[in-house]
């Protein structure tokens, strides 16, 4: 299980302290894409094969499918972790999600996200603004996820 929230820096290089609690669940060579809400998604390998299949799954006649496989598949890559426990993010992904200096790193489950500080304060506040989570909480129960 991938959780809490770790604040780090990347550097000049493009390099990323990852968490040693999250390192332990990612291993020393995991997946990372773009992600959703312009941030990027970090999988353990095995996560990842299971994504991949669902993804080579979808209907190829299917215009959305197509898109949907394409955006996460085409930016992916494999990052290894070295021995100061860093990994190089490609300059695309970096542009991709606005990662500069100070970034987010949040378990979610079966994922990491990596946000850059300024979104994921953006976004977060925006949460606590809406203050709707009575609501979506409501949604979930509807999908099978009750509290």
């Amino acid at each position: 299980m991938l959780m809490g929230e770790f604040n780090h820096t990347i550097d000049v290089k493009g390099r990323l302290i990852v968490p040693a609690k999250l390192r332990d669940a990612l291993g020393d060579e995991f997946v990372v894409t773009k992600g959703l809400d312009g941030c990027l998604f970090a999988y353990p390998n095995e996560e990842w094969k299971n994504f991949e299949e669902k993804l080579g799954a979808l209907p190829l006649t299917n215009m959305n499918a197509r898109k949907f496989a394409r955006f996460f598949l085409a930016g992916a890559t494999t990052c290894e972790v070295d021995k100061q426990g860093r990994i190089l993010l490609p300059a695309v992904l970096r542009e991709f999600a606005g990662l500069d200096k100070e970034v987010v790193l949040v378990g979610v489950s079966r994922r990491v996200e990596i946000w850059s500080k300024d979104k994921w304060i953006e976004v977060s506040e925006a949460n606590e603004a809406d203050n709707n989570m009575e609501d979506i909480a409501e949604n979930m129960s509807q999908m099978g996820l009750g509290i």
